[in-house]
């Protein structure tokens, strides 16, 4: 490292103690807590996507789902000159016990000495460092939401690319606590087909050598798995996997303007065209050959308040800067009566 990335270095290291508070930020501190709520929201900012899903802080470590909004009917008459009591309702979604779990997650990172060399001269120095971290952790969050199916003690990013075994995500959970919410095969995987799960989407004859005529009848048959309350609401979306709609039906949603610092994260592509009149949704790391028709507030993230830990470390033996951090976060969908899952689409004809 040259000297004058050093003391650049060192003025980063610096301040990032100032703002948590603490004297030296090459040991093991916890962020502050103003620090920390600025650093989960610069998070969720950094991907269009997360910055439309719910960003919730909680106090414990595990506990009862927060709620974003009413999830059943309550209005009711009861006959109380008949001796009956009135029986207040419960709002809120419990099809999972109505709880949930925050686990730690590690966001480990090193940046080599030649890449802060090549940064030095930059006058954006330390924004440079701080949003190479923050734009892969927006990443990493987008994957576990889509393809988390466990926590466990030990992740293996080889064995698991899309850190399936970081955190249990929020098609999990679906497909956990509300599994008849979730389509994933048709009536064509009978005879040779039998053991295999497909529903098949294309031209052709219905019952005979396709499920669905096209992606709208299919999606019309799913809105029907989300309770009959929330099928009317105007925020329902359709998130497609990639391989459902062609690129050329989309155009990339951008209402910022041109300069850097009003950018969105430009990874919500929405179709110019609808799915059974809901706008059909593309989104990072969503499996390929699904559907999910939700709406983006009912898919929320919780953090527990007080777990941001960090410390920055000069390893010279690898001619690298690293940064240890980790937080505890859980992937909560609110309300699962808002929720359809389709999968295992596949476009075109059964096998002969």
């Amino acid at each position: 490292m040259r000297n004058t990335t050093r003391l650049l270095y060192n003025a980063y290291v610096s301040q990032i103690a100032l703002l948590s508070g603490v004297p030296d930020a090459t040991t093991q501190f916890t962020v502050a807590p103003v620090v920390e709520q600025k650093l989960i929201e610069r998070v969720m900012q950094s991907s269009d996507f997360l910055s439309r899903v719910g960003n919730v802080t909680v106090t414990q470590q595990e506990g009862d789902k927060v709620g974003i909004g009413v999830t059943r009917p309550i209005a009711s008459r009861t006959n109380t000159a008949a001796g009956t009591r009135r029986t207040p309702t419960d709002p809120t979604d419990t099809s999972d016990l109505g709880r949930y779990r925050c686990e730690q997650t590690n966001s480990d990172t090193a940046i080599k000495y030649a890449k802060l060399d090549a940064w030095a001269h930059r006058p954006e120095f330390q924004t440079l460092v701080r949003d190479a971290i923050v734009k892969q952790k927006g990443r990493d969050r987008i994957m576990i939401g889509w393809n988390g199916i466990a926590a466990a003690a030990q992740t293996d990013r080889t064995a698991n690319p899309l850190l399936q075994d970081v955190n249990k995500g929020w098609l999990y959970k679906i497909r956990t606590y509300a599994a008849e919410r979730v389509l994933s095969d048709g009536g064509l995987t009978v005879g040779a087909l039998a053991g295999t799960k497909a529903i098949y989407v294309g031209g052709g004859t219905p019952g005979t050598d396709v499920d669905y005529v096209n992606l709208d009848a299919l999606a019309f048959d799913a809105v029907e798995l989300i309770d009959e309350w929330h099928r009317d609401d105007t925020d329902l979306v359709v998130i497609l996997g990639r391989d459902l709609l062609h690129d050329k039906y989309f155009n990339i949603v951008n209402a910022a303007g041109d300069k850097a610092t009003e950018m969105l994260a430009r990874d919500v592509i929405m179709s110019t065209k609808q799915v059974a009149g809901m706008p059909a949704v593309r989104v990072p790391f969503f499996p390929a050959n699904a559907m999910l028709i939700t709406t983006l507030a009912n898919l929320a993230i919780y953090t527990q308040a007080g777990t941001t830990r960090r410390q920055l470390r000069d390893e010279p033996a690898l001619d690298q800067i690293e940064n240890y951090e980790s937080v505890n976060e859980a992937y909560v969908v609110e309300d699962y009566g808002l929720t359809s899952l389709v999968e295992n689409i596949v476009m075109g004809k059964k096998p002969a």
